[in-house]
C-alpha cells in the first residue's frame, strides 16, 4: 500500500493523497463521495464546474461520515446504503489549504427532489470516460489523480464488481 502520493491538480496546486486513515487531519473540514447506484456512477451536475461526485463541507457538530451522507442526499437525492472510507487528500492552494476525506458510497435509492441546493441534481453514467481529464463536461475536481487512484482502490477493495 502506498504511503503518500504527491502531484499537481488541475490548477497546478500541490496535492498529497494517502489511502491511510487520517494522515493529514483527524478532523477534515471537507468530504468527497464516489457514488455507485444500480451499476452506474452517480454524479451531480454543478452549474459552474460541471459533472462531479458529490461533496462539500463538514458542518459544526457533524462527523465527516455524517457530512458525506448529507452531501450525497442534498446534491443527488441519493440515500446511502453503505459508506466506506477510501483515503484523505490535502490541497495546498495559493490562498489556503484544504483537507478532504474520500468515501465510496453504495446508494440504495434516489429520491426525486425539488431543490438540490447548489447543484442541478443527479446524473448517472455507466462508466468513466477515458478522456475525462480533457472533457469540459466534467469538473476540475474529476481531472487529477485523486479520482484515478481512488477508483483503482475501490476496484481492488470491492473485487472489481464494476468497470471504471
Amino acid at each position: 500500500m502506498m504511503n503518500t502520493l504527491a502531484f499537481p491538480d488541475y490548477y497546478n496546486n500541490t496535492v498529497r493523497l494517502s489511502l491511510s486513515v487520517a494522515p493529514f487531519s483527524t478532523e477534515p473540514k471537507h468530504v468527497w463521495i464516489i457514488c455507485r447506484y444500480n451499476n452506474q456512477w452517480l454524479l451531480t451536475s454543478h452549474p459552474r464546474r460541471g459533472l462531479e461526485f458529490p461533496g462539500g463541507k463538514v458542518e459544526d457538530g457533524e462527523t465527516p461520515e455524517e457530512a458525506a451522507v448529507r452531501e450525497v442526499y442534498e446534491e443527488t437525492g441519493g440515500i446511502v446504503r453503505s459508506l466506506h472510507y477510501i483515503g484523505q487528500y490535502e490541497v495546498h492552494g495559493q490562498a489556503d489549504q484544504l483537507i478532504k476525506n474520500i468515501y465510496f458510497a453504495e446508494i440504495e435509492e434516489i429520491d426525486r427532489k425539488i431543490n438540490y441546493l447548489e447543484t442541478d441534481g443527479p446524473r448517472l453514467i455507466p462508466e468513466m470516460p477515458d478522456n475525462i481529464k480533457h472533457d469540459p463536461t466534467y469538473s476540475f475536481i474529476m481531472k487529477d489523480d485523486v479520482l484515478t487512484v481512488s477508483l483503482e482502490e475501490i476496484k481492488q477493495r470491492f473485487n472489481a464488481m464494476f468497470t471504471v
